[in-house]
């Protein structure tokens, strides 16, 4: 787990109500911390089913179980302003904003890292798979050793200074031993699904929730050759390579899967083929928002560019970098990122940070 030597610090862990931060807590007492349980209260809008309480019921039973004092940090203001309010807008300019990593940036690592230090935590703990490393006073970042959840995507904006303060305890672990350890520790949370969807919301359907904020306009599908071939609900809230969420004017069982391959929003069109949209080899990527963990890449540096949760990691290189923007070459066609979206470089398994594709 890579835990510092001193094991009579405090830690509070954040724990959702789910298996992986209530095995994170498990190990961090079994290491000799003071764990302190805390629950993070965000911002639900009235709209949509509300199950903060049974999720706080749960991580209270797991504090319970475990023996360690329970908290609850109110962090609503911080998710509506940097979280909701963010997502909301980068819709309305017409971006494919990815939340989670703001949710991490604002919540997780910000409000929740200063509510604990403000009462005296020495680190903060969550249930992320993803690794944390010392050497030099430097504070490194790694992807978790399960592939199949590494979430060191959603982290490339922490810094040192939050870094130094975090620890990542199920981050060298699979997630079936961390069910497996649950089990034997006949945690409350053993068997609980895993959480999807939206970090803290869960499972939205974007159309509806941003018809609450933006005035939607049903429009037209039309193919590459400019046919009308269906209707969507607001060409705001597709993103490339979305096949689905659009309905087709013909009721065709062979129908190939549609991709949305471009938009024009001045006209509230979606444009569909039946290939995915690509970013072909050689072509360059730009990203702008920058945040370097360590220290920033190179220009010629060859790393790896991850443009998805769970995508596979495309070869790139630093063609140039500054302190507002970076460009990547593309050395293999991928598909093609949408504006708005997170690009996080990595050198082997490190992340080495990223930014905001533009």
């Amino acid at each position: 787990m890579n835990l510092v030597k001193n094991s009579k610090q405090t830690v509070f862990v954040g724990l959702s109500g789910g298996v992986d931060s209530s095995v994170a807590a498990l190990r961090l007492k079994k290491a000799g911390y003071r764990v302190v349980g805390v629950f993070i209260k965000v911002w639900h809008p009235d709209f949509l089913v509300c199950d903060w309480e049974a999720e706080r019921l749960d991580a209270m039973r797991v504090a319970a179980h475990l023996d360690i004092p329970f908290l609850t940090c109110d962090a609503v203001d911080s998710y509506k302003k940097e979280v909701a309010d963010y997502f909301i807008s980068e819709y309305k300019a017409g971006r494919t904003p990815n939340p989670d990593v703001f949710c991490n940036k604002a919540v997780k690592f910000g409000a929740f890292l200063n509510f604990a230090l403000e009462k005296g935590a020495d680190f903060i703990a969550t249930g992320h798979y993803a690794r944390r490393s010392e050497s030099n006073d430097l504070v490194k970042l790694f992807r978790g050793v399960d592939n199949s959840k590494d979430q060191s995507y959603f982290l490339w904006t922490l810094t040192q200074e939050q870094l130094q303060k975090v620890l990542l305890p199920v981050g060298n672990s699979s997630k079936q031993n961390i069910r497996k350890e649950a089990a034997q520790a006949k945690l409350p949370t053993a068997i609980k699904k895993d959480s999807q969807g939206i970090c803290f919301l869960g499972h939205i359907d974007i159309p509806e929730f941003l018809g609450h904020f933006i005035d939607l306009k049903p429009g037209k599908v039309i193919d590459v050759n400019g046919k009308i071939v269906g209707e969507h609900k607001g060409a705001l809230v597709y993103t490339l390579g979305q096949r689905h969420g659009f309905t087709f004017n013909s009721s065709d069982t062979d129908r190939k899967p549609h991709y949305v391959v471009d938009r024009d929003l001045n006209k509230n069109l979606l444009i569909v083929d039946v290939e995915p949209p690509l970013v072909k080899k050689c072509t360059l990527v730009k990203i702008a928002n920058l945040n370097w963990i360590t220290m920033a890449p190179k220009i010629g540096d060859v790393l790896t560019a991850q443009f998805y949760y769970q995508q596979t990691a495309v070869e790139v290189v630093v063609e140039d970098c500054n302190n507002q923007d970076c460009s990547l070459r593309v050395n293999k066609s991928s598909k093609q990122p949408a504006s708005g979206q997170s690009c996080v470089l990595y050198k082997k398994e490190e992340c080495l940070g990223g930014g905001i594709i533009t």
